[in-house]
């Protein structure tokens, strides 16, 4: 099947925009099904519209940040990714952060053309309520305290009722269906700690920032989970 050069345009700007760091020509062409030949093509052509390719053959091409795609140029895959996600975040996350999903894919809504609004006001796919524990502290104060990368005070409840006093420093929040876990680096155990946000009993922030950067923890962290860094 013959794809439209609008739509491999498009596609080679959404594949350029999952790398963070210079990719070589023959990955990019590899990754959009195209030609190298075709690949160089592409990327001049993309080039002199104005997009901010920077690079060359040999050395490889990265998209610098800031750069906008339309959202009426959304795929239908995209606009049921899109759904799909925010439908999940309205029914998992904190009141705030719930209300964020559902008011941003208004948003998204209000610029699509009628065809794809369509597929966004109609789409079948759904999220079913989670069973989950009760949060014993305000999440959005623990989303904060990430953004800012401050330090918290917990009072934790362990799986044996015991409490402890712990000072943290918050770098990620993970939702799953039935709980969810706040991870951060422990001053107590000196090593990272998962932290269930049900068992919080109290949580005060320090109004300090810590002192590594949050990108650098995260990193740490998955490369002791063994979890792999995207690209």
């Amino acid at each position: 099947m013959t794809i439209a050069r609008s739509e491999r345009l498009l596609a080679l700007l959404q594949t350029l925009r999952r790398y963070r760091q210079p990719v070589s020509g023959a990955k990019l062409a590899a990754d959009t099904g195209v030609s190298l030949r075709t690949l160089y093509r592409d990327i001049a052509s993309l080039q002199a519209q104005g997009a901010p390719i920077e690079g060359e053959a040999g050395l490889g091409y990265v998209l610098r940040p800031g750069f906008m795609l339309p959202p009426m140029m959304f795929s239908e895959e995209e606009i049921e990714a899109l759904v799909l996600g925010s439908r999940w975040v309205a029914k998992t996350a904190d009141p705030r952060l719930a209300a964020g999903a559902v008011d941003a894919l208004a948003k998204i809504a209000v610029v699509l053309p009628p065809g794809l609004k369509e597929e966004l006001d109609t789409s079948t796919l759904l999220v079913g309520a989670p069973r989950r524990q009760e949060d014993k502290t305000d999440l959005g104060l623990i989303r904060k305290a990430i953004r800012a990368e401050h330090v918290l005070e917990l009072v934790y409840e362990d799986e044996k009722g015991a409490f402890t006093t712990r000072k943290v420093w918050p770098f990620a929040l993970g939702f799953f269906d039935n709980v969810r876990v706040m991870v951060a680096w422990c001053e107590l155990r000196q090593d990272f700690r998962h932290f269930r946000t049900d068992r919080m009993a109290a949580v005060v922030p320090m109004g300090k920032r810590y002192p590594r950067r949050r990108p650098v923890l995260l990193k740490e962290w998955r490369e002791a989970q063994g979890i792999p860094v995207q690209p």
